[in-house]
């Protein structure tokens, strides 16, 4: 069985967010399993040289945008048993930044013609192509309009996060797509006048997948369906929630390079050295007793921030420490600025993003905040219950389905939690844990239950590879 993964970005060459993680991740685990895997992906000018000195030009073609006739590069690099394929284009993709472009809309629907054109010169012709938020969504959509030869090829599209769906003008139809207006309708492209590349996947794949089942269930209402939800519940027969993993060679406590001291379930004591020499490095008071609090997040209104800001002056009077770590909207990185300039002993903000220190704080922090608004999967609150640092996340989406809230009467659960979007709600949950951090027997329980379940992608790849061989055996 062959499969096509078409991404925007990947781990190790290029990451903004959580997609890069699925993506250098799943392929290796599917490969175990016996699927053969190729992930295509645009050759960005700034993924790393060293990667780049190692691709090798396969095929120089030329591809259709519009009326324009552009140059496209296939190249290829093969790691860890996978064959990655970059499409190149240095007038779309050697840029400073991968999204945010004026001409976004022409840069992805050269990418997903490309991909398209590509299948001829690939290795293997593929049986499905996985495609990966509105990025890559065109190429189902294509695929069916354009492609008759390839009508065996089957089409998996999945929605990592369904607020963000590329949506353009209604001339992008012909001036970027080669689509006529028998396209712009209501049952195919069109979206309150304008096109939206991922409403074509939703109507052209054969299968859809969210990264949660919790997540699968929300976006067919409209407070989380971002006025695709009537479309998505016309699609539940074909959609498939599936959590993610992560990937334990990269975040497991035991073989981390990142973090000083290496820690396991049976060796716990390396986790209260990081977490002194974290608070040593923060210039934090160095206190083993003091709970630290600690969020790695793009700092937007998505992840609960407003919750956060409103109850903050009551969270630092919980007697905790609080780091914060992430990069994003203006409000809220200079609350937290002036939060650890009102709060020295207590508060640090690192206004940024540095993967070494993230690592660092995952190992030294006693409580990681998640209280998203909507949160289609989530991979920090997996990687902190790897790492025994205890969740407290409000119940949507993939942290519904991974936190179970701690019983003190059974002893079950792996974390806190709360249902309502309701700022004491969260704070009355973060005195709960507080309260349950100070009594030291359940606590080490506590880290000792989390860190000994299984996050890797081992389940999640099984039922990618069910779903994968459904669908090959079934006549389309």
């Amino acid at each position: 069985m062959n499969v096509l993964f078409a991404v925007s970005e990947c781990v190790p060459f290029i990451k903004t967010g959580g997609l890069a993680d699925v993506a250098g991740a799943l392929p290796k685990e599917l490969k175990k399993l016996g699927t053969n895997v190729c992930v295509v992906m645009p050759k960005y000018g700034t993924i790393p040289q060293h990667y780049q000195d190692e691709m090798v030009l396969e095929k120089v073609i030329h591809v259709q945008v519009g009326w324009r006739r552009q140059y496209c590069g296939i190249e290829t690099l093969t790691m860890d048993g996978v064959k990655y394929i970059f499409i190149d284009n240095e007038y779309y993709f050697k840029r400073d930044s991968l999204y945010g472009h004026y001409d976004d809309a022409e840069r992805f629907a050269f990418f997903s013609r490309a991909v398209l054109e590509a299948i001829p010169f690939l290795e293997n012709e593929p049986d499905i192509i996985h495609c990966h938020d509105w990025h890559t969504a065109m190429i189902p959509f294509l695929l069916r309009a354009n492609y008759d030869m390839y009508d065996h090829i089957q089409t998996v599209f999945t929605i990592h996060n369904l607020q963000f769906q590329g949506i353009f003008p209604k001339s992008n139809l012909y001036e970027l797509l080669n689509l006529n207006d028998y396209y712009f309708t209501t049952s195919q492209l069109e979206f309150y006048g304008n096109i939206n590349f991922m409403k074509a996947a939703l109507v052209s794949a054969d299968k859809i997948t969210t990264v949660s089942p919790t997540y699968r269930d929300e976006i067919q209402m409209p407070y989380y369906g971002e006025s695709l939800d009537g479309l998505l519940r016309q699609r539940n027969q074909d959609l498939i929630g599936i959590v993610n993993g992560i990937d334990e060679e990269a975040y497991s406590p035991d073989v981390d390079q990142l973090i000083s001291y290496p820690y396991s379930v049976e060796e716990i004591e390396g986790k209260y050295k990081n977490k002194k020499e974290l608070q040593r490095y923060l210039e934090l008071e160095e206190n083993k007793d003091v709970p630290i609090i600690s969020m790695v997040t793009r700092l937007t209104q998505q992840k609960g921030l407003d919750l956060v800001k409103h109850v903050f002056h009551e969270t630092v009077n919980l007697g905790a420490q609080i780091v914060i770590l992430g990069t994003g909207e203006y409000e809220f990185e200079q609350f937290f600025r002036e939060m650890e300039d009102t709060y020295p002993q207590q508060v640090k903000a690192i206004i940024g993003f540095n993967e070494e220190l993230a690592h660092k704080v995952y190992a030294g922090t006693d409580l990681f905040l998640m209280p998203s608004r909507f949160e289609p999967c989530g991979l920090g609150q997996l990687i902190a219950l790897k790492y025994g640092t205890i969740p407290v996340v409000r119940e949507t989406g993939g942290l519904n389905d991974t936190v179970k809230a701690y019983n003190e009467y059974s002893g079950e659960g792996n974390g806190f939690s709360f249902k309502n979007y309701n700022a004491h709600d969260m704070l009355h949950t973060l005195e709960r844990a507080v309260s349950f951090y100070h009594q030291k027997d359940v606590w080490k329980k506590l880290m000792m239950d989390a860190m000994s379940q299984d996050y890797s992608w081992g389940q999640s790849a099984f039922k990618y590879n069910q779903l994968y061989s459904n669908l090959t055996s079934t006549p389309s």
